[in-house]
Order: structure tokens, then C-alpha cells, then sequence
């Protein structure tokens, strides 16, 4: 009897489990990716009725944490997983989370459109960073601590060098370090590409149009007087030096709702959204070609 209540008990938690076609599923995502990865989830319960997505945006600290909660079973980030990392998992969860790349993203520069400056070399960020630059700014960031966007700034503009926390301006979102750049002159800000540079975005455009713009940064390996903005091509190239990936780590134990919207992000229709928030994707070939239009009379009928 005992045998036959066990084997009861895993059909009913066999029917109760999610599908690519069915169920609910709750995911945590670094806030810097809401744009896109709300457009993704539009599009798959589009087309997958029965499902439901629910997603939370956060500092990407958090994301981390959320790891080992139970409700969570994805996050989207902007660091893969390492083993040691993994092995940290898996000793908490017994299970080894599956990590990997969706696409490539960028730290963009935000300035107020009445600033003189809109040209920065690598060095000039720095040292606004650092508090040693004799620039007329000061840093705006989506938090001081516990987002990617920080981290990114410690890890790789700064490369371990402290950050003057006493002259960063933290706002509490992504768009709110916009809309701060958008009143005040005297800031710079940084933000991941999908919150300023989508022209398909009408709110984005109207910003830059009135208010803001991206700030050229030195090309990397283009030499002492090449600037770029961090677009596609130039995310692409790794000419733009600001650029980051997009990651997911899954923890599912059976191939679920998670793992079917984790392929789905990789599919053909997943990377076009990702090219379409003008990212760049990691699974699809994205090719530059250089190309000429030739001009012809039009056939008479």
C-alpha cells in the first residue's frame, strides 16, 4: 500500500508540473534587462496561451539570492555562473544550475543635452569614477550598491580601484537615472543600452531628442582619435569599451516552463527580439556587410 501511495504522489506531481505549453513560473531579472526580456515574455505567452511568466526586476545582487528561494527558478544577469559558484549551488540545492549567454548589452553614457561635454576617453571615466577627474559631473547610477551596473563600473572601468561613493547620485531605477540626467546638467549617467538607445522606443526618442544624449566614448583599438556609441555594430566589433553580457541560470529539475522559455530566447524568434531592442544576439549570426545601392529607372508598364 505504502508503494502504491508513492507511486500516486509522483503522478500527481507529475500532472502538477509546468510545460513550454502550460503553467506558471516566477523569474527574477536584473532591472537593467526589463525592456527586452518583458518584450520576450510578451511574445511567449503570445504564443503559449496556457503559460504565464512572472517576472520580478531587481538589483542583480538580489537575482543571486533569489537563486536559492524556492520560487525561483531562472534569472537573467549579466555574469555566467562559475563552478565555484555552481558547486556553492549545488551544495544548498543539489542541483546544478545551467547557465548561459543570451546576448551582448552595453553600459551607455547618459549626459544632459546642455552639457558641454558629450566626448570622454576611458581615462576621463575613470577618474570621474575614482574622484580624481577635474570634469565639471558627477556619476549617476542605478543604486551604489548591489546592481550590475555598479559592479560593472568596480570590475572593469575601475579595475579595483575604490569608487567616490561620497560623489555618486544613486536613483532608484534604470529610467530614473534618465529622467535625473534630463534635469540636471552637472551629471553623468550610466545605464545599461536597452533604457536610451532603442529607436524604435518612442519614450527613449523623445528623451534624446529634448533632453539627453549618448556620450562618445574612445574606440577601442581604433586609435588616439576614434569615438564610438555603444550601437550594434560597434557593440558587435567590441570597438564600444563599455560591453557586458546577458546571462540566464536555470535551476530546474525536469525540463519545464523554464527551460522551455530559456530555448525560446535562444530561438531564431528570441535573438530577432534581442536585435530588435538593437542588442546584439549570441546565438544567431549577426553579419555587417558593407553594401551599395544602385540606382535604377524604375520599369515602365
Amino acid at each position: 500500500m505504502l508503494g502504491a501511495a508513492g507511486v500516486g504522489c509522483n503522478l500527481d506531481e507529475a500532472r502538477n508540473r509546468d510545460s513550454a505549453t502550460e503553467g506558471t513560473i516566477r523569474i527574477s531579472v536584473d532591472e537593467s534587462f526589463r525592456p527586452v526580456v518583458e518584450e520576450q515574455i510578451r511574445v511567449y505567452e503570445a504564443s503559449h496561451p496556457g503559460t504565464k511568466i512572472l517576472a520580478t526586476y531587481k538589483p542583480e545582487a538580489e537575482c543571486w539570492d533569489d537563486l536559492l528561494r524556492d520560487t525561483i527558478r531562472l534569472v537573467i544577469v549579466t555574469k555566467k555562473l562559475t563552478q565555484e559558484e555552481a558547486s556553492y549551488y549545488y551544495d544548498s540545492l543539489k542541483l546544478y544550475p545551467q547557465s548561459g549567454q543570451l546576448a551582448y548589452d552595453a553600459v551607455a553614457l547618459v549626459v544632459n543635452r546642455k552639457a558641454p561635454d558629450s566626448v570622454f576617453t576611458t581615462a576621463d571615466v575613470e577618474g570621474l569614477l575614482a574622484g580624481t577627474s577635474s570634469l565639471p559631473y558627477r556619476p549617476v547610477f542605478d543604486g551604489v550598491k548591489a546592481t550590475s551596473t555598479v559592479r560593472y563600473a568596480l570590475d572593469s572601468i575601475l579595475r579595483g580601484k575604490p569608487l567616490d561613493l561620497a560623489r555618486v547620485t544613486a536613483a532608484r531605477s534604470s529610467w530614473q537615472v534618465v529622467e535625473y540626467i534630463a534635469r540636471n546638467p552637472g551629471y553623468i549617467g550610466f545605464t545599461g543600452i536597452s533604457w536610451i538607445g532603442n529607436p524604435e522606443d518612442s519614450a527613449q526618442q523623445e528623451m534624446l531628442r529634448r533632453n539627453v544624449r549618448i556620450a562618445w566614448l574612445a574606440c577601442r583599438g581604433c586609435g588616439d582619435t576614434a569615438f564610438t556609441k555603444p550601437v550594434q555594430e560597434e557593440i558587435l566589433t567590441n570597438r564600444y569599451p563599455y560591453n557586458r553580457g546577458i546571462f540566464y541560470v536555470l535551476k530546474e529539475p525536469y525540463p519545464g516552463l523554464g527551460k522551455a522559455f530559456v530555448n525560446f530566447m535562444k530561438s531564431d524568434r528570441g535573438q530577432l527580439i534581442f536585435r530588435r531592442a538593437y542588442l546584439v544576439p549570441a546565438w544567431r549570426t549577426f553579419v555587417v556587410r558593407d553594401t551599395q545601392i544602385k540606382i535604377v529607372k524604375p520599369f515602365e508598364q
